[in-house]
């Protein structure tokens, strides 16, 4: 049975455990899908393809020697869970659902906001910040300000 991870809990692997890693990645990247896990008894079961991509993420990751943190969510979010995902904080987090950039229901008196809508903000802001950062690049570049090295 698979010990069960909080997301404060960053998985290692352990020195040992390196060459095989190593392998399995190797493994991973060559292998065309579907995949399947065979288990002791030879009982075979086909990896969904999202199973399959976060398998070979984390076995990557880990076979460069990166800490690993598994982070699940709910589809609906407290305030404060919203706001570490979007990296800021939660006084802000809430003036941006106040002022409709977010939406957000109540439970209670409690407000939450869907995942789906979180991810949708945080990359619509993404992509504005990408846009204005490549603008400053364009004028900087025009005012003699910034020089693009080759």
């Amino acid at each position: 049975m698979l010990k069960q991870n909080s997301s404060l809990e960053p998985i290692t692997s352990p020195e040992a455990e390196k060459q095989s890693i190593q392998e399995l990645e190797r493994i991973l990247k060559d292998e065309d899908l579907p995949a399947k896990l065979v288990t002791t008894s030879g009982e075979q079961i086909t990896i969904p393809d999202s199973v399959y991509q976060v398998l070979r993420t984390v076995v990557h990751a880990m076979a460069y020697g990166h800490v690993i943190n598994v982070i699940t969510q709910k589809p609906e979010m407290t305030t404060q869970q919203a706001a570490n995902y979007l990296n800021v904080s939660r006084p802000y987090l809430i003036k941006l659902l106040e002022q409709g950039d977010i939406p957000y229901f109540h439970i209670g008196s409690h407000r939450r906001v869907h995942f789906e809508d979180l991810k949708k903000y945080k990359q619509q802001r993404d992509a504005q910040r990408r846009e204005l950062l490549k603008q400053l690049i364009e004028l900087s570049e025009e005012a003699g300000l910034y020089d693009a090295k080759e």
